[in-house]
């Protein structure tokens, strides 16, 4: 492969969130270390890099107390960066984590008036989101969730959550919006235990809403390594339900406190399967890379990072490519008998008879192996770089 081969354009469709290049590095040990980054800025300096599009919470791009004439002082130049660039806006989500006055939560609060609040923010998110284009709405719902047990009712906070997503469902459908939600799961920071920890929950979840087939997932790397879960597993779980609406790419060092690395640092096995996945395994949505640079990084150092998790990408694209091509790797998923997974148990026609009637030796069975060994290898050789 040459140089330019891990040169992202736009046909890769990679999207940032602003919040992401726009982190000042701010941590509960340190203030901010990077001036504000306007939205305009980004927007340019991201489409220089070959970015497909920027997604945004409201709060991103004007503040928390705007009003009508606010929002729209900050929303003009952040059309125009749009418009100049040709970058689009695929997804959008609403902050109901960072004021205070969400500190228990937006949909699940305790307090009936910040609930109504919560609410009346996010419609006005998703009317912005229909204006801008965007398909897709996540809803990470980091302070939903508790430190305590006598703190929440969780049976009743689950309905809240409901009676939420089926009025912003409803109002999507009654406005005619071409818009779906996308849930973003996480176990734990900022709130000790939060509601809808895990790609299960969530599924499980979007099943008793009034209209599931709106609602799916928008799972992240980190968030999913925090609670060793393998994050490859869940997107092949999401896609098997219909529900990868969206996705985040990012780095993470096991479980620990969520790192934000750019994509490819960390784990670089799991992000070796993660690419498999998503280019092999149907997924059509964009390649949204919701990280952090590092505090140790200056705004030059912003750029560097943002490059690098979109040409992370690329090359373990390539990699994922030379390895399925390879006919040694192609014998060895045949010795492994990978591809007998993908076969029916019980043939067409076959009845319950027929099976109790098939001889079969355990003992002789017992003694092959499977050959997963050499698989893995060959895999770990291409993602070095060796073969």
């Amino acid at each position: 492969m040459t140089e330019s081969s891990f040169s992202p354009t736009r046909d890769d469709h990679f999207t940032f969130g602003l919040w992401t290049v726009g982190w000042q590095g701010v941590d509960v040990f340190g203030s901010a270390i990077r001036p504000v980054l306007e939205p305009a800025e980004a927007i340019h300096r991201l489409s220089d890099l070959g970015a497909y599009g920027v997604t945004f919470h409201d709060n991103d791009v004007f503040p928390f107390d705007a009003d009508a004439a606010t929002k729209e002082k900050h929303l003009a130049p952040f059309r125009k960066a749009l418009e100049e660039t040709g970058l689009v806006v695929p997804m959008v989500t609403t902050n109901l984590f960072s004021h205070p006055v969400f500190r228990d939560g937006g949909f699940t609060n305790n307090d009936r008036d910040v609930r109504r609040f919560a609410i009346r923010k996010a419609l006005d998110q998703i009317d912005l989101a229909a204006e801008l284009g965007a398909k897709i709405f996540v809803a990470w719902g980091g302070r939903e969730g508790a430190e305590s047990g006598a703190a929440k009712d969780i049976k009743s906070a689950l309905s809240r959550y409901k009676e939420a997503f089926d009025l912003l469902g409803s109002y999507v459908l009654e406005k005619g919006y071409d818009l779906r939600f996308a849930i973003e799961p996480k176990p734990n920071e900022p709130r000790g235990d939060i509601l809808l920890p895990t790609v299960g929950h969530a599924l499980a979840f979007i099943n008793e809403l009034e209209h599931p087939e709106m609602v799916g997932l928008n799972p992240e790397v980190g968030h999913e390594e925090m609670a060793s879960l393998n994050y490859a597993h869940g997107l092949a779980q999401a896609l098997w339900h219909g529900k990868l609406f969206h996705i985040d790419l990012n780095g993470q060092h096991g479980p620990r406190y969520d790192q934000d690395l750019r994509f490819g640092a960390g784990n670089a096995r799991g992000a070796f399967w993660t690419v498999d996945i998503v280019e092999n395994g149907g997924y059509e949505g964009p390649r949204h890379f919701d990280y952090k640079p590092p505090r140790t990084e200056d705004i030059d150092g912003v750029w560097v990072s943002a490059e690098a998790c979109m040409r992370n990408y690329l090359i373990l694209k390539e990699k994922v490519r030379a390895f399925r091509a390879d006919p040694e790797v192609q014998q060895a998923f045949k010795d492994a008998r990978v591809d007998q997974l993908a076969v029916p148990t019980i043939s067409a026609g076959e009845t319950v008879a027929d099976l109790r009637a098939e001889a079969f030796d355990p003992d002789e069975a017992a003694q092959r192996g499977m050959g997963f060994e050499k698989l893995d290898q060959l895999a770990l050789e291409h993602l070095y770089g060796v073969r």
